[in-house]
């Protein structure tokens, strides 16, 4: 799957003549607050645009794999295997409905590897290491890869945060999101100054979102009070198609395209790539951060 030479470039050095992919976690430690349905939309919103696209499922749940066609308990290798080394990326990747959208799926195993990366020496970053050696042997020849972190913050989000450049926080504007917003925001800078001096925060996506409430309004004040252009100006609406999507195996652009979800969806992805030509991705995350401790 070639890569488009648009494709956002992090530095391996001057002899790499392949852009390497733009990596991007999108995480959030609560749970319910559109974190999968983010995922899965927003990789498929990319790739709909012809860009290479890679879905890595890291939630043992494995929603993000049954939302594009692969239900719990249908494929034998998977991201379990990638990260506790017994296949390479390649042997792991499966193919979508979307002829530009790859998936890494979220294999049977992979609820204990939690515990069985505990005695692993950098365990933390064994999803990087099997990225370097993908991006070593050009496997890993996607414009974009999509990490679907679980709900919370273990091991495996710790992987996904090493391995990526940037985040992508969703929340209901809810006030409980916001604690957990806060308590993010302070993981994200650890792993900044101890693991991952690279990484940013990308943006704050609004999922759920019902504009008729004075505390949804509220809330998303309080946040851009904090974290200023961060905050995308896409929202994300309450919409039964993605909701309905999943048990379908696909996501809303290919369930209903003209969906108030699947628009949101793609107009997202469009704000996304017009923030990275500007230059604005990113910008500010440690000091928006500090703020919103």
């Amino acid at each position: 799957m070639p890569a488009s030479s648009k494709a956002s470039d992090r530095e391996d050095g001057p002899s790499r003549a392949r852009p390497s992919p733009k990596i991007l976690a999108i995480s959030n430690q609560k749970g319910g607050e559109g974190k999968t349905t983010t995922a899965v939309n927003l990789a498929a919103s990319l790739a709909a645009g012809e860009r290479p696209v890679l879905l890595v499922d890291l939630d043992p749940q494995g929603n993000a794999s049954s939302s594009v066609g692969y239900p719990r308990g249908s494929i034998q290798r998977g991201t379990y295997d990638l990260l506790l080394g017994q296949a390479t990326l390649a042997e792991v990747v499966q193919p979508t409905e979307l002829p530009s959208l790859s998936i890494v799926p979220a294999s049977p195993d992979l609820a204990g590897a939690e515990i069985e990366l505990v005695g692993v020496e950098g365990r933390e970053s064994v999803l990087a290491q099997g990225f370097a050696q993908a991006r070593a042997t050009g496997a890993l020849d996607y414009e974009h890869v999509i990490l679907d972190c679980p709900p919370s913050l273990g091991i495996l989000t710790l992987n996904a945060l090493v391995a990526a450049h940037s985040v992508i926080i969703p929340m209901q504007a809810k006030y409980f999101s916001l604690e957990g917003l806060s308590a993010l925001v302070g993981t994200i800078e650890r792993v900044k100054a101890a693991l991952n001096p690279g990484l940013a925060v990308e943006g704050i996506v609004f999922c759920m979102f019902d504009r008729r409430t004075n505390l949804a309004q509220q809330v998303v004040a309080e946040v851009k009070a904090h974290f200023g252009d961060q905050v995308f100006e896409t929202v994300i609406p309450q919409n039964i198609r993605l909701s309905e999507s999943p048990s379908f195996g696909k996501p809303a652009l290919l369930y209903d395209i003209e969906s108030k979800g699947a628009q949101a969806y793609l107009a997202l992805a469009e704000e996304l790539l017009t923030r990275r030509k500007q230059g604005r991705a990113g910008s500010g995350a440690r000091a928006s951060g500090d703020r919103a401790k």
